[in-house]
């Protein structure tokens, strides 16, 4: 316990448990979205994607919500305790600069987890528990496309849609930054300050954002019926 304490205590400790936490959530998001992307094949594929995930595979679905949600929990608040660290370490302030290879992803990464911790809860409450649907759709029954088409609180909603490809901006932003600096942190790819080799993490940052926000995008526009 002890030696957990040591490494938790340090800054390096909160990295690493930032990067793999962060890399697992990137490996989620991932299988997430094209499971999602089903919504265009049609109701009924989507449907039934939604029945294997709460009948056969309930049980496994279950077990990586308690692996993901601890996966957050542990990346927000090491998140959260560094932050204070670097405050704590520097009351006073540095003189203003421009940083030489920081991106504007890195410079808001902070409000971006902030964006999506918020965007997370909601979603939980929204097509999870349904808890935010009136009661005539919180019945397990009421299909998952039916949910998302809803003209009340489902994507044709421009308000729920707006947020929604909002939060996948804020995703796409927050994955390019940390798909980047993950595998150095864990010393699995060379340190370098070259933004030009970015690619592979601009690259999925873009696919998932996009991926994402296109459902209710569809949705909204009448694309998907």
């Amino acid at each position: 316990m002890q030696l957990v304490a040591r490494f938790w205590g340090s800054a390096l400790g909160k990295k690493l448990v930032m990067a793999i936490t962060g890399l697992l959530m990137v490996g989620f998001v991932v299988v997430h979205m094209a499971g999602n992307l089903q919504v265009f094949v049609g109701a009924e594929k989507l449907n039934a994607y939604a029945d294997l995930l709460h009948g056969p595979l309930a049980e496994v679905v279950w077990i990586a919500r308690v692996v993901l949600l601890g996966a957050v929990a542990l990346h927000v608040t090491a998140a959260v305790q560094l932050t204070r660290q670097a405050q704590a370490a520097r009351p006073s302030g540095y003189a203003r600069r421009t940083p030489q290879v920081s991106t504007f992803a890195s410079r808001t990464i902070r409000w971006g987890g902030a964006l999506l911790l918020v965007f997370i809860v909601l979603h939980i409450l929204h097509f999870t528990t349904r808890t935010l649907f009136p009661a005539d759709l919180q019945d397990q029954s009421v299909k998952i496309f039916s949910l998302v088409t809803d003209e009340g609180l489902g994507f044709r909603n421009p308000l729920v849609a707006g947020f929604y490809v909002l939060s996948m901006a804020g995703l796409g932003l927050h994955l390019f930054h940390g798909v980047w600096s993950s595998p150095r942190t864990l010393g699995l790819a060379p340190a370098t300050n070259d933004p030009i080799k970015r690619r592979l993490a601009l690259g999925l940052a873009v696919v998932v954002a996009v991926g994402f926000a296109a459902v209710p995008l569809a949705i909204f526009l009448g694309l998907v019926k």
